[in-house]
């Protein structure tokens, strides 16, 4: 949803978190455990390799990977197009936006696979100068950031640089003095220890090591944009295992008693420098900097149509999974409601990166226990399986002209240029949309000149009432928004462009999930060659996406090499005649 660099991270937690935490606060890819093989027999001629049944971003990516490791594949999409909540529209006056996610924190595995697909020419990265911003008291405040220096020298900036750390510190008003004090101690000097055999949520974390307003004007904010969630429900180690990761290395130092954590934030960096160091970038690759957000020319959607044309013979859209069953001679079938009428596949191997709300009746026949895990009632945050609550990205644009005439601090010149990422609102200020991507100033050509353009997400957890507003109820609200924060009293009604109400958007990593997932990675351990996955059990950010698309196909790879038989050579189009 909307991202933020990583900085943010480190200039609220006083740490230097390195720049591939980011999406900053999502949950990084966590390896599926990989089952003993099965031995295939060898009439298993009319199997294909793998069939992966999910064509958003992960399962996309994942039958990229698969195919150029030589795996015969079949991507199946219930959707008539690939990339799930991924969609870019281009109008022929000049604008360019997103009906989902805006950008992403690049990441080598994103980087990789463009270049792979020829499109790495087609990358676009923000200015990593400009900073974030948080609407508070009727003003906006600069979020801590670098000036886009490398290394030790974009760490100095980070912290004594023109928007730097101290001078958010000394200077900022975001923050009072007492919110700074107890933010302070937290950071440089040690906080209460963490909570035995309780799992904490995102508000307890940030509470008990930083204090209440930090957690109020900066990560309650941060929180609600990137998983449009409650940091009450959310869970610490869930949904930010990086972060919680950092207090348990703070801990980890001898002398460091009290678990200040800006110095497990500063041991961790110095992991990660000797982790790139060891595994560099390949030199072929168009240069980048982790973490800093990035697209493509046309959207973030090039990568999915680029996918689909390398893949051509190998995608059945318009196909929804009804059932997977197992077969006694060993493998999988997969049944489908097509537009051509009921398909069967059968594959040696299965991987569905379906969400996790369409799976409970799919599985049952393969995998009895799913059913009671995507429905599981988790009364102690009253909710039945994963839930996805529902968010609305509104887009819409209005001259330059009628934003504020006013210097924003800190050097960053007039609002009417946006000189920024996008702005945040805290709960506390009674703005219901949750932040606004100021999309025109992060990737070139978003918008004729004379043109701002803005991405509102609109919804979430806390305000599930928004899938029962009119279209013309969204978008008065989003200019209600827009108003109080950015623009002139008399500015003109918005120009609409896009309106997407995504009623199951992104799954929320609350409390209780890690169970949850532990029960999921149990029951698929009985499956060798089936693997249940997706963004509610693998990050929900777009890099997440890619990484793990890279990752898994690894791990299949080598499960279809241990097994006895040789792979088919047979085509997708006949595994599918033969298995009907």
């Amino acid at each position: 949803m909307i991202y933020f660099p990583s900085s943010l991270t480190l200039a609220l937690i006083s740490i230097a978190v390195s720049p591939d935490n980011t999406n900053a606060f999502v949950p990084g890819y966590r390896k599926i455990a990989t089952a003993a093989p099965i031995q295939l027999s060898a009439s298993s001629g009319d199997e294909i390799d793998c069939l992966v049944i999910g064509g958003g971003i992960s399962g996309s990516t994942l039958a990229h990977n698969l195919d150029r490791s030589g795996v015969n594949v079949l991507l199946a999409e219930a959707r008539d197009y690939l990339g799930g909540n991924v969609k870019s529209h281009e109008t022929e006056d000049g604008f360019i936006w997103e009906e989902g996610p805006n950008s992403f924190a690049t990441q080598p595995s994103i980087v990789r696979i463009a270049c792979e697909l020829g499109i790495d020419d087609q990358l676009v990265f923000a200015d990593e100068s400009l900073p974030p911003w948080v609407n508070h008291n009727g003003k906006l405040h600069p979020l801590p950031k670098g000036q886009g220096g490398k290394g030790p020298k974009g760490q100095l900036e980070l912290v004594l640089g023109p928007n730097g750390v101290l001078k958010f510190a000394f200077v900022g008003d975001l923050l009072s003095w007492p919110g700074k004090i107890r933010a302070g101690i937290g950071a440089f000097l040690g906080h209460a220890p963490p909570p035995e055999n309780k799992e904490e949520t995102i508000r307890e974390w940030v509470t008990r090591t930083l204090g209440e307003e930090v957690f109020l004007r900066c990560i309650d904010p941060f929180v609600s944009g990137v998983y449009a969630g409650n940091p009450e429900t959310l869970s610490m180690k869930a949904a930010l295992p990086k972060i919680a990761r950092i207090e348990k290395i703070a801990y980890s130092i001898g002398w460091n008693k009290f678990g200040a954590i800006f110095y497990g934030g500063l041991k961790r960096q110095v992991e990660l420098t000797k982790e790139r160091k060891a595994d560099p970038p390949s030199p072929e690759w168009p240069e980048f900097e982790y973490g800093n957000p990035g697209s493509f020319k046309k959207g973030l959607a090039t990568l999915p149509n680029a996918i689909a044309e390398s893949l051509e013979g190998k995608i059945k859209l318009q196909w929804k999974v009804t059932k997977v069953e197992k077969l006694e001679s060993g493998g999988y079938t997969a049944t489908f409601d097509t537009p051509s009428g009921i398909e069967t596949v059968k594959a040696k191997t299965v991987v569905s990166t379906a969400p996790a709300h369409a799976l409970a009746d799919v599985l049952q026949p393969v995998m009895p226990e799913s059913k009671a895990i995507f429905e599981k009632i988790r009364s102690e945050i009253d909710r039945i399986g994963i839930y996805h609550p529902p968010v609305a990205a509104v887009t819409v644009a209005y001259p330059k002209s009628s934003f504020r005439d006013i210097d924003l601090p800190n050097g960053f010149g007039n609002l009417q240029d946006l000189p920024g990422f996008g702005s945040l609102n805290p709960r506390s200020e009674g703005v219901r949309t949750l932040g606004i991507l100021w999309s025109s100033s992060l990737f070139p050509g978003r918008a004729p000149e004379d043109y701002n353009l803005l991405l509102n997400y609109i919804g979430g957890s806390r305000d599930v009432g928004v899938k029962n507003l009119t279209d013309e109820e969204l978008v008065s609200e989003v200019d209600k928004g827009c108003r109080e924060v950015l623009l002139k009293p008399n500015a003109p009604p918005p120009k609409l462009l896009g309106l997407k109400l995504w009623p199951t958007a992104i799954p929320q990593y609350e409390i209780g999930h890690l169970s949850l997932m532990d029960e999921l990675e149990s029951a698929e351990a009985q499956l060798p060659g089936l693997w249940v996955c997706g963004n509610y059990r693998t990050g929900v950010a777009f890099p997440d996406c890619v990484t793990y698309g890279y990752e898994h196909a690894k791990v299949v790879k080598e499960f279809l090499d241990s097994c006895t038989s040789p792979s088919s050579a047979q085509s997708p189009e006949k595994a599918v005649a033969n298995s009907r």
